[in-house]
């Protein structure tokens, strides 16, 4: 069976000697080639593709998941491994999103990083178990990252008569035309106005609209 051939992208030289030293003692893997930015890492690639790619995400030049990306856009056929320390939410959704094979953590074990290279050069995805956690919590529900915000919680109590009132107001109403819709006078009206502006400490329509937005009142 052939080498799997790697190719290493990453702007620190420690990490990829410290990569290269661990796969010189394992059979069937070699470092054919490495670079210091994703510019430099897609260079390497048009010239001669390796089976596997182990790509950083911060790196100058072109990070870690454009890099990525522009290997799925060209339809190399290169597997691609993001080793990253960083765990957030954010990076591993775009990683995936860009086309990556796997995501593991620089602070994975060795034998968890050779089953992962094993896995992703066969042709298989890999993700470490709390990046699977993330990956399941934002494909399988909503992606945390675009939920919308909770509205504040109301603290104003305002009464189911309040809320019609505030309704209607939002909606450009006069006190004639409220009291017409819900069956009572202009002056009742009035001063059902009045209070529901002194409740919510405002002074003017536009404020009024600023408030019942933010806490999603109407």
């Amino acid at each position: 069976m052939d080498n799997i051939r790697i190719v290493l992208a990453d702007d620190h030289v420690l990490v990829r000697d410290g990569i290269k030293a661990l796969l010189e003692d394992q059979q069937g893997m070699e470092v054919v080639n490495e670079a210091s930015d994703g510019l430099e890492a897609l260079e390497i690639l048009e010239k001669n593709l390796p089976d596997l790619l182990i790509v950083d995400i911060r790196m100058p030049e072109m990070n870690g998941i454009e890099v990525v990306r522009k290997i799925r856009e060209k339809n190399w056929d290169v597997k691609t491994l993001v080793l990253s320390m960083h765990d957030s939410e954010e990076y591993v959704v775009q990683s995936v999103q860009a086309g990556a094979d796997g995501y593991l953590l620089k602070g994975s074990s060795k034998d968890e990083f050779l089953k992962a290279l094993h896995k992703v050069a066969s042709g298989g995805k890999y993700f470490s178990g709390d990046i699977s956690a993330i990956l399941i919590n934002n494909f399988t529900g909503e992606n945390t990252s675009k939920k919308k915000p909770k509205p504040k919680e109301d603290p104003f109590n305002l009464t189911k008569r309040e809320k019609q009132i505030l309704k209607l107001v939002l909606e450009g109403k006069s006190n004639k035309e409220i009291g017409k819709e819900l069956g009572i006078s202009n002056r009742t009206s009035e001063v059902h106005r009045f209070n529901l502006m002194k409740k919510l400490d405002v002074k003017n329509l536009i404020e009024l609209t600023n408030i019942a937005r933010e806490y999603q009142l109407a």
